[in-house]
């Protein structure tokens, strides 16, 4: 692949399933995504940990997924996102029960995988919120500055709507505190990926998200990043299985590189575009 603007894609939702664990493993060691975003209470977490060990550990990020909302650590702590929203700008979520499931989660991600995570992200964005995002900072600042994780910036590319791409979902996700949040991770040294592409509404198959991906991959700038949802094959009970199959197949499939030449673009695993090392193992 040419020289070109660097920017990272990023699979989510790891640990949730069998699938997504294969459709990840797959994908980095055929170097087409850089950074695994893990659900550390999803039902394959446990299973998906050695899959994460197989994987060429500079050529991806392990990140921790955090999870306020479908298999959090407590699952008497999960809330529909609605709800979680609704709490989060009425000010009425309880901080320490969010420190200690911050705090769970990392500490359930080290103990698994064996180190710190390189980046932290939030599954449907809740890394984001009021109360979420001061109770997930003041739970980084513990660590050494030289060891802290990366963290994902919901800031969406300028644009979208006239270069065809969906605009309305990613608008709305980065008014639930995209703003904020890079104000107040940056003011405190947090390194944070530039812009977030890849948000639609999981339709339209496989054809639809091919075009999406070369709009998607022609509008990103250095330091972006483009999350998906991939999938290898259908399992019961997964409201998404149909989108997680058709992006599969796209990403593991020739156009991707293809697409990623004629846009100008190379990937690479976030943290070197962003000149952060591995994290350590402690705190």
């Amino acid at each position: 692949m040419p020289a070109g603007r660097r920017a990272c894609i990023a699979i989510d939702d790891f640990g949730l399933h069998d699938g997504i664990n294969q459709a990840a493993g797959h994908l980095v060691q055929a170097g087409r995504v850089h950074a695994i975003g893990c659900q550390v209470g999803g039902p394959a977490w446990a299973d998906g940990v050695r899959i994460l060990r197989s994987l060429p550990a500079e050529h991806v990020d392990i990140g921790l997924h955090l999870d306020l909302t479908e298999v959090p650590l407590r699952p008497d702590a999960a809330r529909p996102l609605g709800r979680l929203v609704v709490s989060a700008y009425l000010g009425l979520l309880d901080d320490n029960a969010l420190r200690r499931q911050v705090r769970a989660q990392l500490d359930g991600f080290a103990q698994a995988v064996g180190r710190l995570p390189d980046y932290i992200d939030g599954h449907q964005h809740v890394h984001q919120l009021p109360g979420v995002r001061s109770a997930l900072l003041d739970e980084l600042s513990r660590i050494d500055a030289a060891h802290r994780p990366w963290l994902r910036s919901t800031m969406a590319p300028a644009g979208l709507r006239a270069a065809g791409l969906p605009w309305f979902k990613p608008c709305v996700i980065q008014a639930l505190g995209a703003l904020p949040l890079v104000r107040q991770a940056s003011g405190q040294g947090f390194a944070m990926n530039r812009r977030l592409l890849g948000v639609y509404d999981f339709r339209g198959g496989g054809r639809r998200y091919a075009q999406l991906l070369a709009g998607w991959l022609h509008a990103m700038a250095e330091g972006d990043l483009l999350m998906c949802h991939p999938s290898m094959g259908a399992r019961p009970g997964d409201p998404l299985h149909l989108a997680r199959d058709a992006e599969f197949r796209v990403l593991a499939g020739h156009s991707l590189v293809q697409l990623c030449q004629r846009a100008g673009i190379r990937l690479e695993p976030m943290r070197h575009i962003l000149g952060r090392r591995r994290t350590g193992a402690g705190r």
